[in-house]
């Protein structure tokens, strides 16, 4: 990518095909039908709706893989400073110091593993989302153990710096982990429904 433009052009071309993906996503969860108390039409409603978070939060760090892995080659000291002169924000402050100061400390070798980790999570979102949208048991199981290993975190956050940003990442979070936890309950529960016993097989 040749400098910010470069990086702007293919953000560009990539939210224009993610937005063809969301706009076709959001007509199949918003379409009116006439199966509207149909529990499996909520139950697909509800996934897809899912679905189209986690493709969303796995483009979001793929895009900052890329940004990323374009500072490879560069003084990233330079390019803190430019981004903190974009902002108007004086590099003598306290905070653009420490910033700087960890630009500093930026190799090729920590961008690579970066980009590397960031294209291993968005590759485990866009899985995440294709699963729930085919409504794979698997994908199911996946969203409530991931969800659920954040839970921790997000609590401890939002009790030392709380504010509605993290009360809302984890208000849905916890939705997410509890939805999926009722949906693989109600599978095993249908699951003893559904083996013959032997006077049935007579």
């Amino acid at each position: 990518m040749d400098g910010p433009s470069g990086a702007l052009d293919f953000a560009t071309q990539v939210f224009s095909g993610a937005g063809i993906i969301l706009d076709k996503a959001l007509r199949s969860i918003l379409r009116p039908t006439s199966a509207i108390h149909d529990p499996h039409a909520r139950r697909l409603r509800a996934l897809r709706a899912v679905a189209s978070v986690e493709f969303l939060k796995g483009l979001v760090v793929l895009l900052a893989g890329f940004g990323v892995l374009s500072l490879v080659h560069r003084d990233a000291w330079d390019v803190a400073e430019s981004f903190l002169e974009w902002l108007h924000i004086s590099p003598d402050t306290r905070y653009a110091q420490v910033f700087l100061n960890l630009a500093d400390q930026v190799t090729d070798a920590k961008l690579w593993t970066v980009a590397i980790a960031a294209l291993a999570y968005s590759t485990l979102r866009f899985f995440e989302a294709y699963g729930l949208w085919r409504e794979l048991a698997w994908a199911e199981w996946l969203a409530l153990i991931s969800g659920a290993i954040y839970l921790p975190f997000e609590i401890f956050e939002l009790a030392r710096r709380p504010d509605w940003v993290r009360l809302a990442i984890f208000l849905v979070n916890l939705a997410v982990v509890l939805y999926m936890a009722f949906l693989r309950m109600q599978a095993r529960a249908r699951v003893p429904n559904s083996i013959p016993t032997a006077e049935s097989a007579d």
